[in-house]
């Protein structure tokens, strides 16, 4: 693995190799634009050849926290907001998420959208059937990227792998099911590098990326960005404001605090900056509306890469709520 010290003397040449170029004319950024129009800055995923809106929708409140009506103009902000990265899974609301992108989205963004689902299963048979089920729910012949779903343990990775469900992965692959495949997680950090070491067969990895995990004992950041950067992997980041920890008040979390690392210790644009200035493909966001969803679509356009420099200030404002539960997805 790459040297921590080195990762980080490396850190901004990275980040700006997997920035898709702008080219300049008259002096403006000329985007790059699809049918429904501009394009948010785009990212390269990893080692797939492919490039991604460096924002992405995350699908579990799109199920969840809105209302069916709530949800399409969501998404309808999304494709006018120049996202084509989304983000699902088979658990979300029992399959009502991915029911809504299969309604909102797909009918009529399916060509220009990028499209990922997850599945919890810990068994082959399960596996194959959770593909089926998201298959049908968002009326897809292909799924984009499918990801093994919160990875936990040691325990966890052994149990699926002895049970076939890594097995599947490869033969959704080879069918044509689906065109990439990663897993995710927020627990353990080290699980994921044990995962790595032990399957060579991803393309991505979704994980927790903030300021506080920087500081924590159980990085994500420092132990497994390193070994995704050596082997030139997609790094997709989620958790970026800890679930709405950040905040004074998390009403579904039954969270409430005093001093809210927003806006006591740094600002959202803060910690957006500093999540798109590490190597990341996307950072994937879970709004509760569409007015949060465009707030963010606003950071991505007006994104200046900062230095580690400004970085390393900004994990050392929130120093303080490393390894506590304001994190409380790592417990």
């Amino acid at each position: 693995m790459i040297d921590r010290r080195d990762f980080l003397k490396k850190m901004a040449g990275l980040t700006t190799g997997m920035m898709m170029p702008y080219k300049a004319f008259s002096g403006k950024k000329s985007h790059v634009s699809d049918k429904w129009g501009d394009l948010l800055p785009l990212r390269k995923l990893g080692n797939t050849g492919e490039s991604t809106t460096m924002l992405g929708l995350g699908g579990n409140h799109i199920g969840g926290s809105m209302d069916d009506k709530e949800a399409q103009r969501t998404i309808e902000a999304a494709i006018q907001g120049g996202i084509r990265f989304f983000d699902t899974a088979e658990s979300y609301q029992r399959g009502e998420a991915e029911h809504r992108f299969g309604k909102y989205l797909v009918p009529k963004y399916r060509d220009e959208s990028f499209i990922m689902t997850k599945t919890r299963a810990t068994d082959a048979q399960t596996a194959r059937q959770h593909l089926e089920n998201s298959l049908r729910r968002m009326n897809l012949d292909y799924i984009d990227m499918w990801q093994v779903h919160a990875v936990r343990t040691t325990e966890d990775i052994d149990n699926r792998i002895n049970n076939g469900v890594l097995d599947v992965f490869e033969e959704a692959l080879d069918s044509g099911k689906v065109r990439y495949i990663g897993f995710t997680g927020h627990d353990d950090a080290d699980t994921f590098v044990r995962l790595l070491d032990q399957k060579n067969i991803f393309h991505a990895v979704q994980m927790p990326v903030n300021p506080v995990d920087a500081a924590a004992a159980n990085s994500f950041i420092n132990k497994v960005m390193p070994v995704l950067v050596e082997r030139n992997m997609s790094i997709l980041a989620m958790k970026t404001l800890a679930n709405g920890r950040f905040f004074e008040r998390k009403e579904r979390a039954g969270w409430t605090t005093d001093n809210p690392v927003v806006p006591n210790h740094i600002s959202v644009r803060d910690i957006f900056n500093y999540v798109w200035s590490l190597p990341v493909s996307v950072l994937i966001t879970g709004p509760d509306n569409a007015e949060m969803l465009i707030e963010k679509i606003d950071l991505a356009r007006d994104f200046i890469s900062i230095s580690e420099q400004d970085r390393q200030r900004i994990v050392s404002r929130v120093q303080s709520y490393a390894d506590s539960n304001v994190e409380f997805y790592k417990s």
